[in-house]
């Protein structure tokens, strides 16, 4: 009896299809996969990565005055500084290293060469982790302040801060789920609303100031009194400015939308000039328009603003614009500002979820560490939903206590950009290799500063470490079995060798090569001749594989033929060699339509040893791990190559 339509078993074979299907192609962000979408001019693509560099806005000022009262507006000034003249040259260089939305990841795994490189961008990948999930649940924790603060927000809401929170992470969760397209149209609404409505904010606080002139002077007596000369002043300006850290977010997300960014009519794949330039003005708007409203709302903050409303439960913690918003200008417009931060905020939450829906699979599955349903978005949507439901619990959705925590993935992702352009610099020996050199220093003290201050930072960065490496590691040793051959190529002098297998059986001596001279040749064949009772007439090739970057995943293979007197070599080198060996006998197989032999001799040793030595270097005990690539990639045994082991 067949399966109606509507039976369970039809039902649950949909729900599986639609909860596996990959959707990664559908969601665009800040890691958008290149020729998905059509370009988009500069100014519109700032506002992309706008709704999560411009929305820190919302609790950046309280943060700032909680680190560094009521010289907040110093160290907002040393902030901008090293924004604009740190920041910003260091990502003009990263744009033009990495034009297709690479960002300084793929920089640094260029400059570290094979399992160096792939670790530490597995590392890295951790602060990346430790940089979208705090977004996330930060922005939604600020959008929930702005939320129970305004006046006409229930007594319920105002008492559940945590699970308001949970709610606004849930809906962006939801919304992946059913599959999320993220419109440029609507982020430039939102960004040039939400920046319209502070500067109306910043002007009026401003006007404030100039009415009331003299909180001007009541600033500077507090400095007096707290501080003796204005070298103390600068001094810890310097010191606490890493506190405020989150100020230089949105600078890799810049980036990494460069293939969204509109270039020249006669812009190339491999030089892209125009795009770069266009990402250049995309990077130094921003960071321009993010200085001067910085500094603005430092100023008219800690002017106006009673240092107790900034505390933890003050009317102005985490939303210090939005308290001036209500305070000088009505609670209307205090409304309308409330609903354009909850916005924007929440859509710095959807950026970056979106970053990581499009970051894991740039990343881990070129590795082999990434498991199988990481390719679907919405298992994915599920595992960072339920971290940011974690997250938000252990912080009590407390936009304080996370500032920490973001601004250590920030910082970090920062430095290693400062990294990997100093090391490019100082490689091609340019004139700004001191300068970059010098950024760099400035970075990291401030990401060490930072985490020696806040180690909840680190703490969080080194689950999500644990977690990639751990799950990354699982994952290449169970995949290790498979081909892993993207490609076949075969040269002249190859082809000729295979035309000569096509007139009977097809045998295949696997052999590691020592000298490589006839005398080597002549006793292999003499021995696998013997053991395997190979007919004397029987023509036969022999195939070399050497391991070359045993890290990679995947390769191509390039078979290169080789005369040694009379006999014929296959020469190739792969990431794994059992794996390779398996793809050359199927890709005969397929070409031929005959069945391969191929010879091997006993492995004299310990079996965990030569595992151990398959996973990591890609060579062991090659014969079993062979016949094992060959079982899985063809389940049919009339049709596999045969495995012949002997000696």
């Amino acid at each position: 009896m067949e399966d109606s339509g509507n039976s369970p078993r039809r039902r649950e074979s949909a729900f599986r299809r639609w909860f596996l299907e990959p959707q990664v192609k559908e969601t665009v962000g800040p890691h958008e996969r290149e020729g998905v979408h059509h370009a988009q001019p500069w100014w519109k693509v700032m506002c992309l990565t706008g709704v999560d560099y411009f929305s820190t806005l919302g609790y950046q000022p309280g943060i700032a005055f909680l680190a560094a009262g009521v010289i907040s507006p110093f160290a907002t000034l040393i902030l901008i500084l090293l924004t604009l003249f740190g920041a910003l040259p260091i990502y003009r260089q990263v744009a033009a290293a990495s034009p297709h939305g690479e960002g300084s990841i793929s920089m640094l795994e260029m400059l570290l060469p094979r399992w160096k490189g792939k670790l530490f961008v597995l590392c890295l990948l951790g602060f990346v982790a430790t940089d979208f999930i705090i977004t996330i649940t930060l922005s939604a924790a600020d959008a929930t302040a702005h939320i129970i603060e305004n006046p006409f927000a229930g007594d319920i809401i105002k008492t559940h801060p945590v699970v308001v929170t949970l709610v606004l992470v849930a809906f962006l969760g939801a919304v992946f789920l059913k599959g999320f397209k993220e419109a440029i149209g609507l982020a430039v609404f939102l960004v040039g609303a939400y920046l319209t409505l502070n500067l109306v904010v910043a002007a009026r606080g401003l006007y404030e100031v100039f009415l009331h002139p003299e909180v001007l002077p009541n600033w500077q007596n507090a400095l007096s009194l707290q501080y003796s000369n204005p070298m103390m002043i600068i001094g810890l300006s310097l010191f606490l400015f890493p506190k405020l850290a989150l100020g230089l977010s949105g600078f890799e997300t810049g980036v990494a939308v460069m293939p969204l960014v509109q270039g020249d009519p006669s812009d190339t794949y491999k030089s892209p000039e125009g795009r770069i330039r266009n990402t250049h003005k995309l990077l130094s708007t921003a960071a321009l328009i993010m200085s001067v409203l910085l500094l603005t709302s430092s100023m008219i903050t800690t002017l106006l603003i009673p240092p107790a409303a900034f505390q933890p439960g003050g009317a102005a913690n985490g939303r210090a614009l939005a308290f001036l918003a209500h305070q000088y200008l009505g609670e209307g417009f205090g409304s309308l500002y409330d609903v354009s931060t909850i916005l924007i905020l929440w859509f710095a939450g959807s950026s970056a979820m979106a970053g990581l829906l499009n970051i894991v699979p740039r990343y881990l599955p070129r590795y082999g560490m990434a498991p199988e349903w990481a390719r679907a978005t919405r298992p994915l949507v599920l595992v960072f939903t339920t971290i940011a439901f974690v997250v938000t619990y252990i912080f009590k959705a407390d936009v304080d206590a996370q500032g920490g925590a973001y601004a250590t993935g920030v910082l970090v992702l920062m430095s290693s950009a400062a990294i990997a352009v100093t090391l490019a610099n100082w490689k091609q020996r340019t004139a700004k290799r001191y300068m970059f050199a010098f950024i760099a220093l400035v970075f990291l003290y401030t990401t060490i500063i930072n985490m020696i201050e806040r180690p909840e930072g680190i703490q969080i960065a080194s689950f999500f470490i644990g977690f990639i490496v751990l799950t990354s590691l699982i994952s290449r040793v169970q995949r290790s079995t498979e081909l892993r051959v993207e490609r076949i190529i075969i040269d002249e002098t190859a082809e000729k060798f295979i035309q000569t297998l096509q007139k009977g059986d097809i045998r295949i001596i696997a052999n590691r090569r020592d000298k490589g001279d006839a005398a080597e040749y002549a006793w292999k064949e003499k021995e696998k001749r013997e053991d395997n009772h190979i007919p004397p007439d029987a023509p036969i090739v022999f195939l070399e594989i050497s391991v070359g970057d045993a890290s990679d995943f995947t390769d191509e293979l390039v078979v290169q033929g080789v005369q040694v007197e009379d006999y014929c070599i296959l020469r190739a080198q792969s990431s794994a060699v059992p794996n390779a060996i398996a793809a050359f006998l199927l890709y005969l197989r397929d070409r031929t339509g005959r069945t391969p032999h191929v010879y091997f001799g006993w492995t004299e040793g310990n079996p965990i040893t030569y595992l151990l030595r398959y996973i990591a270097f890609g060579e062991g005990d090659t014969a079993p791990t062979t016949r094992e690539v060959l079982r899985q990639a063809e389940p049919n045994p009339d049709r596999r190559p045969a495995v012949h082991v002997a000696g």
